[in-house]
């Protein structure tokens, strides 16, 4: 790759499918099945000029092949017709599992590696050149990819993310924030692929290439499908195609092809435009940078406030949710601290009466399905930060490693296996010097150690660490001295626990806001802190101010035009405080801004309180009408605007169903009525469920009864449970183009049989033209426009409205 551009192949379903692949066959069997066919395609890549041929692999794994013997064959298969093909370098090919990942999904973090591990044997061991994971809509999914190549073979490894016209997966993961996570893990370059067509990624490349620190490819789609005409077209021409990845190529990208709907022709015309200019020189921005799976921040933008409630120092309550692995109460403490202006939240789990690994990893993994917050992972347990790191979906921050050589040794391998930034205690076996000088001595030798580990220094954070003045007046100024030098002499970010400074004295927040004001200028970047206490968010708000972070002073006068504070600020954005659980429950009786409120932040802990009391004084049905249904179209639409992505659409869903299941379990029979009955399947030969299991979990949380078929279902029981079970409301979910004519003769045979139904379709591959052309009543985008549909369907009296004509 050095200082010349590879070029890889193009698309090898839309081949396949051109030279007799039947509908919805696996294209992975013809590697057995037909190899001809395969070795064909590969050979006419090859002819092109391609320098990599990608092996027919992208779904050959246990969950969709039936077996690891399966998958050896498959795989061997492959990439021995690559290289029969005369490919220079065979790439293995690793798809998405076709399921998702806890916690919005069923399949584990270990589930998911497991079946990329048996992948990554099997193409080592036949010879594979390297590894290119593509087409990734979840980040976590990517990561469990990465490792199992990174930890079972010595395969170079390619990542390539496909997003969304609106820059972001369906999990809210961006550009940036997957350049950044995936560059930190390992990969050996990251990317864009699928989709869309060149013109559209353009922009989202080029934010790739701003935050990457590896190599940025792309393989783009000749375009969306269009079967308009009856057949599958693709309408940007090999010329537009290599024009557009020009562009990108002259913005710095280095490696490219296609994807779906891309030829030879596409790829021999790339070549050319490849051969014609050299790679671009490009400048890799180095910063301070932390990221969850929807969520970036850099240190280096300015002050970034670091959450400290999640500990259980000192906090009755968040022991006894430790003890108890019931989370409820330390998710409501998340849900706050965001509200309250926190960036990053510290997750401490550190009980000694408990199993602090698995508690963690379990805390870390519930704290992702509700706050989209970058989390500092704090333990002194190597083990418990080993595997909370593992299943963590973004770039943390380890909670720390200190000066003692076992320390060092223990923790670094850590971070430099995940990717995590890390915090540097000054302290060693002499435990915390007083004076500055040798705090600044501790932190040179944890920097030189973590380079020796391949950390960058950007990732490495040095906690100058506060100690209570009420022992030692001196230690205030030692600690505000050591994280100047530190900050002036070594140049990399300054953390810091505020409040220990003021430990046994009165008026705590008096001294540690006046503390961190003065850190603030010394050059504190990450303060550990209290997001609650108002004093300490308006000193934040101040130094961004003052320091300049704050252009033109805008948060600042938004926040305190109305003489309020930066905590006042988020109190009065329903007109009453939504940062605990008091407030929250204060009103008697309750509102449709508290329910609302208490749905939107996907606070369960809440909920059946908040039903209980609203039922006082509503009769069930006015409470689901007035109030339940309300709050989730709230969610719906913040969902719509992009405000919410699916996550937070499933625990506002997840919210909501709960207050459904106690509207029913207090009601009288016959008091409330089910909302219908939705049958749901992914049709015949098509074998992905993704899409349809986010639309069931939805629906079913907005109270639908659901009849879930699975996947690969044949037409006739789709039509034989409809008819028997007298259902209204079809959905039927395809995500290949080759399994749409599927979904064509589902709906034909139900309208045959005189089913009294409602049809409506959707998958990645669909569009409104598609859903025309199978006869399809409905045409839905994602989940949330699945529930609108439902809600329409089963309206009384019903609302006609035609999403696609019949």
């Amino acid at each position: 790759m050095e200082n010349k551009f590879v070029l890889f192949d193009g698309g090898m379903g839309t081949e396949l499918q051109k030279r007799g692949l039947k509908t919805g066959g696996l294209p992975e069997l013809l590697n057995l099945e037909s190899p001809e066919i395969v070795r064909a395609v590969h050979a006419d890549y090859v002819a092109a000029g391609a320098d990599v041929i990608t092996a027919n692999t992208f779904g050959a794994n246990s969950r969709k092949l039936g077996s690891a013997q399966k998958v050896r064959e498959v795989i061997s298969a492959g990439i021995r017709l690559a290289r029969e093909a005369g490919a220079k370098r065979v790439a293995l090919d690793l798809g998405p599992t076709g399921a998702m990942l806890a916690p919005m999904g069923t399949l584990s973090f270990d589930e998911a590696y497991e079946l990329y591990r048996e992948q990554v044997l099997a193409g080592a061991e036949t010879g594979a050149d390297l590894a290119v994971i593509e087409t990734m809509s979840d980040l976590l999914e990517a990561k469990a990819a990465l490792l199992a190549v990174k930890e079972n073979s010595h395969l170079p490894v390619y990542v390539t993310m496909t997003f969304a016209a609106d820059g972001r997966t369906f999990l809210g993961t961006d550009p940036a924030i997957a350049a950044v996570t995936l560059s930190a893990l390992g990969a050996d370059a990251v990317g864009i692929n699928c989709s869309l067509g060149p013109e559209e990624i353009i922009p989202f490349a080029k934010e790739m290439l701003e935050w990457s620190t590896v190599p940025v490819m792309v393989q783009p789609n000749a375009g969306l499908p269009d079967a308009t005409s009856g057949q599958t077209v693709y309408h940007v021409t090999p010329e537009r195609f290599a024009a557009a990845v020009g562009e990108m190529l002259d913005a710095g990208v280095t490696i490219a092809g296609g994807c779906c709907g891309t030829t030879p022709e596409h790829i021999r015309l790339l070549r050319a435009e490849m051969d014609r200019r050299r790679p671009v020189e490009r400048t890799v921005r180095r910063r301070s940078v932390f990221t969850s799976g929807q969520r970036l921040v850099c240190a280096d933008s300015g002050v970034a406030v670091i959450g400290e409630r999640i500990n259980p120092t000192g906090k009755k309550k968040i022991k006894e949710a430790l003890r108890s692995s019931a989370f409820d109460y330390i998710l409501n403490e998340a849900i706050n601290q965001e509200e309250a202006g926190a960036q990053l939240l510290d997750v401490n789990a550190g009980l000694p009466e408990i199993d602090e690994a698995g508690t963690l990893t379990r805390l870390v993994t519930a704290l992702q399905a509700v706050s989209p917050l970058p989390l500092q992972i704090d333990s002194s347990d190597p083990i418990a930060l080993d595997r909370a790191c593992r299943v963590y979906c973004g770039k943390p921050i380890i909670n720390s490693v200190n000066g003692k050589r076992e320390s060092l040794e223990a923790i670094l391998p850590i971070a430099k296996k995940y990717g995590a930034a890390v915090v540097g205690l000054t302290l060693d076996e002499n435990g915390i010097p007083e004076r500055a000088e040798d705090r600044l001595n501790i932190a040179e030798r944890i920097l030189k150690a973590a380079g020796e580990y391949g950390i960058p220094s950007e990732d490495v954070l040095i906690d100058c660490l506060t100690m209570a003045v009420s022992t030692n007046q001196t230690f205030a100024r030692e600690t505000l001295r050591a994280v100047g030098l530190v900050t002036e002499r070594l140049g990399v970010k300054t953390v810091l626990g505020v409040s220990n400074i003021s430990f046994g004295l009165p008026n705590r927040e008096l001294l540690n806001a006046t503390f961190l004001a003065n850190a603030f200028a010394q050059g504190l970047t990450l303060p550990i802190l209290n997001p609650m206490s108002k004093r300490y968010m308006d000193v934040v708000a101040a130094w961004r101010v003052l320091s300049g972070e704050d252009v033109g002073s805008q948060v600042y006068i938004d926040t305190y035009v109305n003489q309020t504070t930066v905590y006042q600020s988020y109190v009065n954005k329903s007109e009453k405080s939504i940062m605990s659980t008091e407030n929250i429950m204060s009103t008697n009786p309750l509102s449709e801004v508290d329910i609302t409120q208490i749905v939107l932040s996907g606070r369960k802990m809440l909920i059946e309180d908040a039903v209980m009391k609203a039922l006082e004084v509503k009769t069930p049905m006015e409470v689901i009408n007035d109030l339940l249904i309300p709050a989730i179209n709230a969610a719906g639409e913040r969902f719509e605007k992009g405000q919410f992505f699916l996550p937070q659409l499933m625990a506002s869903a997840e919210t909501v169903k709960l207050g459904f299941d106690v509207v029913k379990s207090s009601a009288k029979s016959g008091e409330v009525k089910g909302k219908g009955k939705i049958l749901l399947a992914t049709v015949k030969g098509d074998i992905h469920d993704i899409g349809k299991n986010i639309v069931k979990m939805l629906l079913s949380n907005y109270g639908y009864e659901i009849v879930d078929l699975g996947r690969d279902v044949a037409p006739e029981l789709i039509v034989d449970v409809t008819m028997r079970e007298h259902i209204r409301l079809v959905a039927l979910s395809a995500l290949m183009t080759t399994t749409v004519k599927n979904m064509a003769l589902t709906i034909k045979m139900l309208r045959d049989a005189g089913a009294d139904c409602k049809v409506m379709v959707g998958g990645a591959v669909l569009n409104e033209e598609y859903a025309r052309l199978v006869g399809a009543d409905y045409y839905t985008k994602d989940a949330q426009d699945s529930a609108r549909v439902a809600n329409i369907v089963f309206d009384e009296p019903f609302q006609e409205k035609w999403y696609a004509s019949p």
